[in-house]
Formats: structure tokens, sequence, C-alpha cells
């Protein structure tokens, strides 16, 4: 696929798809009715019940801040600390040190699912301004490290021989900054002097960047940036670990988008083996199909391997909030349904991508939605495109178990998002990605009735059904 592949990789197409035409016979839709949990202990089980019923209460994930303050005057740090890594951290986090992690990672890899490592920093938009470039380049040795440690995780075995690691660039540059290249990309014209080529050409040479909607800082600040983001990839690519770059708020998501064609220029070529850098897409937003369509055939057209994590989205009250507040249109899709069928669209578009394009196009199907994860299954199976392909899914350890373990005893690709770190680091991060995935936790019922079923079973000595959607 693509205008540099030629006649050697629609070959490789084509065996591809021979190889792994459907299945004679009809279409088995997997069953996410919680048989799989057998494959958990009852400690572990409980522990999820517990933890997901007091994340579906709106009072602990709107002041879990303060909550956890006041828990560590009331108790100690030391007490406060066990029990939260005896519940939210526990169910939610690998552990703080690598043997911690790896071994996680192992439990995980016994159930036939994946890690996908995520560093658990990041700057809030319009937080107050870091002091200097130390935070970032302390954010970075923490990138390579995780680099380091998912590469590490590959001595157990696994088919793919290649691991995937989440990215997220605030992490590594000023949201200010990234704001501001925003504004500038939006402006018709302009933004041919932040091209995606003169941004990987500078990455490439390490020579000054001269950018005129940018002061001197600004601009030294965005050299450094370019060169950390370098620094990260080349270290990954050399490692054999995938980038994917997490999406965040509209109004970074093209300054981020900018750098992330900016990486896949260098490094998402024909020979390099696939893409080392994927961008995400957030079905919620009303642009994203459009984006998508553009992006996929600015990609085949350079000959280049896409990567795309596809997701609903997670930052919807407050894009509403800002759109209210600036007066501007709302971005986001009116509802949830439109925005299941906004993901339905994305969904079926990548699919056709990649069953006409193979290892150059790659997919993680990012959901915890039932329907949105049957419809990809049954798709692939339509389309001819392997279990254990270049499509997988991804799900947030610590939930969705019973959609994560179907789908990994069934041959299918799945990752867990694995956050990992002290408790100062990663809980602060919880609470934030608890606030911004309310619907998801509130959305949880289906999966707390089928651990209560489990677990009835197991004391009862007899099998009860919750009945499917």
């Amino acid at each position: 696929c693509g205008s540099g592949e030629g006649f050697l990789m629609l070959q490789t197409c084509r065996v591809l798809r021979s190889r792994a035409g459907p299945s004679p016979g009809s279409w088995q839709p997997l069953s996410f009715d919680g048989g799989a949990f057998h494959l958990k202990s009852t400690g572990e089980l409980t522990r999820a019940l517990l933890v997901l019923r007091l994340c579906a209460w709106p009072p602990l994930v709107t002041h879990g801040l303060a909550l956890q303050a006041w828990s560590q005057r009331l108790l100690g740090s030391r007490l406060s600390g066990a029990l939260l890594r005896a519940s939210i951290y526990g169910q939610f986090v690998a552990g703080e040190t690598a043997e911690e992690v790896r071994s996680c990672v192992l439990q995980l890899q016994n159930l036939g699912l994946r890690p996908l490592l995520a560093v658990p920093t990041e700057e809030e938009p319009d937080s107050a301004v870091k002091t200097g470039e130390a935070w970032y380049e302390g954010n970075l040795s923490a990138m390579l490290r995780c680099v380091d440690l998912s590469r590490g995780l590959l001595e157990t075995p696994d088919p793919t021989g290649n691991a995937l690691m989440q990215l997220k660039m605030t992490a590594l540059m000023s949201t200010r900054l990234c704001k501001q290249l925003t504004s500038w990309v939006r402006r018709p014209g302009d933004s041919l002097e932040l091209s995606p080529e003169r941004l990987a050409e500078a990455m490439d040479s390490g020579q000054d960047l001269q950018v005129s909607c940018l002061n001197t800082e600004q601009t030294r600040h965005l050299q450094a940036s370019l060169s950390r983001l370098h620094r990260v990839v080349q270290h990954a690519r050399a490692q054999r670990v995938r980038l994917l770059v997490d999406a965040e708020y509209t109004s970074l998501n093209p300054a981020l988008s900018l750098l992330v064609a900016a990486l896949a220029t260098r490094w998402n070529s024909s020979g390099e083996g696939g893409p080392w850098v994927w961008n995400t897409y957030q079905a919620y937003l009303k642009d994203t199909y459009e984006r998508l369509r553009r992006d996929a055939e600015a990609a085949d057209r350079a000959g280049l391997a896409f990567g795309v994590k596809l997701v609903r989205g997670a930052y919807l009250d407050k894009e509403r909030k800002t759109a209210r507040l600036q007066g501007t249109e709302d971005p986001t899709q009116p509802d949830y349904e439109a925005t299941s069928q906004s993901y339905s669209r994305c969904l079926e578009l990548m699919l056709t991508q990649v069953s006409h394009c193979g290892p150059m196009c790659h997919l993680m199907v990012a959901s915890h939605n039932e329907d949105s994860v049957r419809q990809a299954t049954k798709r692939m199976w339509e389309l001819g495109i392997p279990p254990d392909g270049p499509v997988c899914f991804g799900q947030l350890l610590g939930m969705c178990d019973h959609v994560s373990l179907a789908l990994g005893q069934a041959g299918y690709a799945v990752y867990k998002s694995i956050p990992y770190g002290s408790l100062e680091e990663v809980i602060p991060y919880l609470i934030r990605r608890a606030q911004e995935n309310r619907s998801v936790l509130r959305g949880a019922r289906r999966e707390q009735e089928l651990l209560s079923q489990e677990l009835r079973r197991r004391l009862l000595g007899r099998s009860l059904r919750v009945s499917p959607h």
C-alpha cells in the first residue's frame, strides 16, 4: 500500500489476506459473559468489585485529591499508603519498581494479555509554568527508562517480537507552547512555516529552527522539545518499541499531530518495519473521521506506515465547558450515540485500510465498549485480518477484564494500559484519569454484575448468569 511500496508490498498484503481469510462456517461472536473470570483468583475478583464500586461513587472521583490528603492527616502516611496499595493503587497500577512491574506483566501474559506501559507524567493546560527545562529533561529520562523496561519485558515470550508504549508529549514540552503552535497551525497559509518535513529536518540535524510566531525563549524551548522527542523515538526504534502518542485537548491536538507527523516522516518510512510512531484519534470529536481519512490518505501518498490508536475520548466535560466560556462551537459529538456512530465509522475506515495495506497500517481498537469490540472482531474475520496481526485491542489495567480475557483467550492481541510509579506520582494521575473517564467508570456496572455473579458462584457453588446486553 502506498506509492513507495510497489509490487512487493502488494504481494505481501495478498499473502497476508489469503492466509488469514474468513474461517469456514458462520461467524461466531465472542461471549463477554464473564466466563473467563475463572482465570482470576477470588481475592483479585473481590478487590476489583470493591474498587469499581468505589470509583463509581461520584464524590470520590470529584474530591479524590482532597480525600487522599485528609486520609493522610487522619491515618498517617504509612497506613493511608497501605490502604491505597491494597485497593485503588493495587487495582490500576503495576507497581513502583521494575521487579513489581515485571511480576504484574508476567501475570498478564499468563492470561494471554500484553503490556502497554505508561509513565504517569504530564503537564496540565494552564498549570504553573515549570522552571526551566529541568522538569522536561527529568521526564525524558523517565521515558527512556520506560522504553528500556518495555523492551526488557520481551524476555518473556511475545509472539509479536515488538513492544508498545504510551507517550504523553506534554511531559516533554510545555502546553503553552503547544497552544501557541496550534494557533499558528490553524491560520490559513502560515502553517507552511511549520511543515512536518521542516520539523523532521530540524530534529535530525539539530540545527536552530527559526519560527516567526515564536519569541526567542519559545523558540529555544521548541528546539529542546524537538530534541527530546527525537531522542525518545530514536531510542525506542533501536529497542524495537512502538510509541503510541496520546491525544489530549483540542487546544493542544493540532500541535501534537504536527509533531507526530514530523516524527512519522522520519521514522515511519516503508523500510523501517511498520509504524514506530502512532497517533491517537478521539471519536467523540466531530472532525475526527475526516481528519483520520485525510491522514490515512496522506500517509498512503507519502509511502509511510500509519499507526492509529482509536479511542472514544476522555475530555468531554472540559471541552464543552471551554467552548461555552469562549463562545465557540462545541467540538464534541452531541451525545453518546453519535460518538458510538463516529467510532464505528472510524473503525470501519481503519479496518478497511489495514486489509488493503497489511503490515504498513496498524490499529489499536482502544475501547471498553462490547459492541465496538464485537464489530471489530467480526469485520476482521470478514476482511481476513488475522487475530494476532496488525490489529490489536486495548483496555485499562484493572478494568474491562471480562472483555480483555475473552479476547486474549480467543487469540487476539490485547494490551492493558499500565501506569507504574510511586504512590505520590501515580495517585494524582489516577484521579485525573478517573475524572476524565467518569462515563467509563459509571458504565462499569455490567462488569460489576459479572464479578458479583462469579463470586456468588464460587461461594454458593452454583452457576448464575447475568443476561447479555
